[in-house]
């Protein structure tokens, strides 16, 4: 189909031309509990109201021109073709709810596709379980930008007219730490800045040509984004992490959250395969990294604004970092994992690492095309072990159309790992969807309690070192 030459078709950008790729065709599902009975008339009516349908992208079809490049083509709305009520089992309790959702998301990950004829984006709503799951396809936007779209429709629970607000958090500054260094200690610092972006700038290139982490009993490989899913939820207390944070010297949420991840992989290793594994093995994941200068949510009615120079603006911006955690017994001191993982972390904040692989992926899509950017990505994808992104959600309770939000999820499909975490925070929890290929880790149940256990025996280690 070739799109008309008209105000209503804009081009797809590089990033969404990757998403787009069937190789690839990378869908973001966002599960948001709700207190109330939903009421299906007023959320559709909320629905085809909302700022949603007033941003382009949302109301697009993709269309290709005679030499297959991808538009946006704005289209006509029918709010009933995006809009599907889902009758499951009645739900005794939260576990129950947990387990009948999840179900139902890994079953869509890899068996229903968004219709390519409509705009790229859907609403199943679960009556029994309260529930509501947009499906959104990635190359509509990022977590970011999604969670900013999300919130703008929503209110504060103690004020029906208030938006929610986030805690803006920018990039710190490294180098302006206690007093004013001296001319030697910013040379210092711009070394290490050089050395440590070009050292783990070549490993992101070595993963690519032929590094590749040792098999476990956790990793996937090429064909993986095709087979069966299963989905758990790990939940956390951000009160507990905080706990752990002060107990570890000039520690972050981040280094707490990354220790969690350590603890709790080598946790279930040694569960599923005792004796496997060499104390210390490295096991690599790839971190998403919002590249926009405000780290959380973004000013919306900038998102709206198709200024393609500005850091807040719609679509998709993010770079990758590799993630290494390692494998160790677990009789050792949990803390020990927050040490180490802080140890990572700050290193890798004195790095532009982020930044080369976004700007890899930009030349790569601007030169050689979106097949060749998908080569480049799947090959660092089966070369790591995991994925996992994190997103900064509201701290107050919040409603939708009066309902009061009790949750707020993602997760996204087509990845060739065979473990994926998402964590999403919220009113003073953080949820974290692990998804996985059921036939490598039949029990994500029991991965979820491995990482829960991992942030408790470190809130016990944290206490008693008061």
């Amino acid at each position: 189909m070739a799109p008309p030459e008209s105000d209503s078709v804009e081009p797809v950008t590089p990033a969404g031309r990757l998403f787009l790729l069937p190789e690839l065709n990378t869908i973001i599902h966002c599960a948001i509990g709700l207190k109330d009975k939903i009421d299906v008339d007023s959320t559709r009516s909320a629905i085809k109201n909302s700022l949603m349908l007033k941003h382009p992208r949302f109301c697009s079809i993709l269309v290709r021109d005679k030499n297959g490049r991808e538009h946006w083509k704005k289209t006509d709305i029918d709010i009933d073709q995006h809009f599907i009520i889902v009758n499951k089992k009645t739900c005794t309790d939260d576990d129950d709810v947990d387990k009948v959702v999840n179900e139902y998301i890994a079953d869509l990950s890899v068996s229903t596709p968004l219709d390519m004829n409509k705009p790229l984006w859907e609403v199943h709503v679960m009556l029994e379980q309260k529930c509501a799951i947009m499906r959104i396809h990635h190359a509509l936007g990022d977590g970011i930008s999604l969670m900013s779209m999300l919130l703008a429709s929503c209110r504060t629970a103690s004020d029906p007219e208030a938006i929610p607000t986030l805690v803006t958090m920018r990039r710190p500054d490294y180098g302006k730490k206690g007093k004013q260094q001296d001319w030697r200690g910013v040379i210092l610092r711009v070394l290490k800045m050089v050395w440590f972006s070009m050292a783990f700038s070549l490993e992101f290139v070595l993963r690519f040509l032929w590094v590749s982490d040792k098999k476990t009993v956790i990793s996937g490989g090429d064909g993986v984004e095709l087979w069966p899913r299963k989905l758990a939820t790990a939940k956390f207390l951000i009160e507990d992490m905080k706990t752990v944070k002060g107990a570890v010297a000039n520690a972050t949420i981040n280094d707490v959250l990354f220790g969690v991840i350590s603890y709790g992989l080598s946790r279930y290793l040694d569960h599923r395969s005792p004796k496997a594994l060499k104390e210390g093995q490295q096991i690599t994941g790839m971190a998403m990294v919002n590249l926009r200068e405000q780290l959380s949510m973004q000013d919306l009615s900038e998102m709206l604004k198709n200024n393609s120079g500005s850091q807040s603006r719609w679509g998709n911006r993010f770079g990758f970092i590799l993630l290494p955690v390692f494998y160790h017994k677990s009789d050792v001191d949990p803390l020990q994992h927050v040490g180490r993982a802080k140890t990572m972390i700050d290193r890798k904040k004195k790095t532009s690492e982020a930044h080369f692989t976004y700007h890899i992926g930009h030349l790569a899509m601007s030169f050689l095309g979106p097949k060749a950017a998908h080569v480049l990505n799947y090959r660092v994808l089966c070369n790591t072990t995991f994925t996992f992104s994190n997103v900064v959600g509201p701290q107050e309770l919040v409603t939708m159309s009066g309902n009061p939000v009790t949750f707020i999820r993602v997760n996204t499909s087509s990845i060739p790992h065979a473990l994926t975490m998402h964590m999403v925070s919220y009113a003073g929890r953080a949820d974290m969807q692990i998804m996985v290929a059921k036939d490598i880790i039949p029990d994500p149940e029991f991965l979820a309690k491995c990482f829960e256990d991992a942030l408790f025996e470190m809130k016990e280690a944290a206490a008693a070192t008061v």
